[in-house]
């Protein structure tokens, strides 16, 4: 394949899409005024791949390795993805969760080079004007945060751009999205993180986050101008505080293309790995009663798409309400309860109809009462699932399904060693962070990651292939399902991230029919469908490039 570019020089070496560094043949070196520029010796991309990780393996912390792979995607995306994708397993940590957090936390201190856009609340009437600073037209994805709730790290201000740095890097590492389609942005409405604000090298907006009245209508300011500029563009919403984040996808989920991965993305892994669990046990997913500890939007958003899976199984609606079980800080959600959202009110439940009484009761006293088979956490509290809560679920249930969804590392609900060492070895354990293999009675047992890395990737490729105008319920669906239906050969639930490539196309597939059959995108055929994924689907590889003149 062949590239013609009007750049040369240094021009051409500075731009990280094109640049090809020791790379550039002899006759590009010549044409392109780069003899000297650069070492003589002309090298493969596969040995410079072989060089980056022997440079990766100098540093001693992940955090600088971080830094470091950063700093090569701003130099050459090319490579950065080639590295990525030939070692998968090592490096999705490195560049997103957990050590994300860190660069989330740190940005201002390690910014090297600009990457995507920043749109402050001072900016709020040049919006379209910094949209066209953007220099590419052909825009299909976008991720945006107004950095208030990263992780489980809580409001990081600007510095959550590290988030939509790491996520469009994942749509391109998994899913073959072109870099050159992708745009992280992050809105900064200020912070209410007074460390940030009194760090002398902050880069952010030094005020308090503006008030709702505020918020909102700049919000739309944006959306309007994103539509304005890149018609027809998948919006991703990302780590957005509980108040706004449902809000902002009810108003514009079925206005305009565009979903929440931290509702929709979590819930569709956290399906597809609970499918895959219940198919361990040879039991359906509606025989199942779970509880979930923490009832944010993560987790209602899981338990609403749960909900619908099991009525597909033959469940009606209440029926598959009555499953679930949601507890926050306050205890277990309770009709009566004043405070409840409109996205937890439909997972209380009234007192009367409990049959136990639910006041002061902990975890431990609460899963006695309740039975769960499935524990999901998704709280934020690190050691939340004591050794007393985990046997008494043990006690009930010889094969609980246990899912410490809370990330980073150092928010976890409890470790897959002790969850394994509780329960005699018979837990079914997935993770949200990363975590190593766990030796028990002379066994090594897979830990899964419940990643989202495994579903956004294969929607925004479906998404594109398929044409579509919104992002809907049954996507997700369809992604959880494309997901479970992959068999493990290993002991954990979920398949081999090396193996990404393959799941992400199966998941675009599932997304794409799944859109033209809600009618979001016109009909086509398979092999349509087939032939527009071998085109879309990017992989990191050299072309040789041609000068134009401008």
């Amino acid at each position: 394949m062949s590239k013609y570019t009007h750049l040369s020089g240094v021009s051409l070496i500075n731009n990280a899409l094109l640049n090809k560094s020791t790379a550039f043949s002899a006759s590009e070196r010549y044409e392109f005024n780069l003899n000297g520029l650069i070492p003589n010796r002309i090298e493969t991309l596969e040995e410079q791949v072989q060089r980056v990780k022997i440079q990766l393996g100098r540093f001693t912390t992940d955090e600088a390795r971080h830094v470091f792979l950063r700093n090569l995607q701003d130099t050459n995306e090319t490579l950065f993805y080639k590295f990525i994708t030939s070692h998968m397993e090592e490096t999705l940590p490195l560049i997103y969760t957990p050590t994300v957090g860190y660069a989330c936390q740190h940005y201002s201190e390690i910014w090297r080079k600009p990457r995507g856009i920043c749109i402050a609340w001072e900016d709020r009437d040049n919006i379209d004007a910094l949209l066209r600073n953007v220099p590419s037209d052909n825009i299909r994805i976008i991720v945006v945060t107004d950095g208030e709730r990263i992780l489980g790290l809580g409001d990081q201000g600007i510095g959550g751009m590290g988030i939509p740095v790491g996520k469009l890097s994942l749509y391109s590492a998994c899913g073959g999205i072109d870099p050159q389609m992708c745009l992280p942005v992050v809105l900064d409405v200020g912070t209410n993180n007074t460390s940030l604000l009194e760090s002398p090298v902050y880069m952010g907006a030094r005020h308090p986050r503006i008030p709702d009245s505020d918020y909102y209508p700049f919000l739309e300011r944006f959306i309007v101008a994103v539509e304005k500029r890149w018609p027809g563009v998948l919006l991703q919403f990302e780590d957005f505080a509980l108040k706004h984040a449902t809000p902002l996808l009810k108003k514009y989920q079925d206005h305009l293309c565009c979903f929440n991965d931290d509702i929709q993305g979590t819930a569709a892994v956290t399906l597809g790995t609970l499918q895959a669990a219940c198919r361990h046990k040879k039991q359906t997913l509606s025989s199942q009663t779970l509880l979930f500890v923490g009832a944010g939007s993560a987790g209602c958003g899981i338990a609403d798409l749960i909900v619908s899976a099991m009525m597909a199984e033959g469940l009606n609606e209440q029926e598959a309400r009555r499953r679930i079980y949601m507890v926050d800080k306050d205890g277990l959600l309770l009709k009566d309860n004043l405070s409840l959202t409109d996205f937890q009110s439909p997972f209380a439940w009234p007192a009367k109809q409990l049959g136990f009484s639910p006041k002061n009761k902990e975890l431990d006293a609460l899963i006695a009462e309740i039975k769960p088979t499935v524990l999901i956490g998704v709280s934020g509290v690190s050691g939340l699932f004591t050794e007393q809560a985990i046997k008494q679920m043990y006690a009930h249930c010889k094969k609980p399904i246990i899912f410490p969804l809370s990330n980073p590392t150092s928010k976890a609900e409890a470790v897959p060693a002790d969850l394994l060492s509780w329960t005699e070895g018979n837990a079914l354990v997935a993770t949200g962070s990363p975590f190593s293999s766990v030796e028990y009675n002379g066994k090594q047992r897979e830990i899964s990651q419940c990643n989202n890395a495994y579903i956004f990737p294969g929607v925004g490729l479906g998404v594109l292939i398929s044409g579509a105008t919104r992002v809907t319920q049954n996507m997700f669906l369809a992604s959880a399902r494309a997901l479970a239906s992959f068999e493990c050969k290993s002991t954990g639930l979920l398949p081999d991230l090396r193996h990404i490539h393959d799941i992400s196309r199966v998941i675009a597939f599932a997304v794409a029919q799944s859109a033209i059959a809600d009618n979001v995108a016109l009909p086509q055929t398979l092999p349509a469908l087939t032939e527009k994924l071998e085109k879309t689907f990017w992989r990191p590889e050299y072309s040789d490039y041609h000068r134009i003149s401008l």
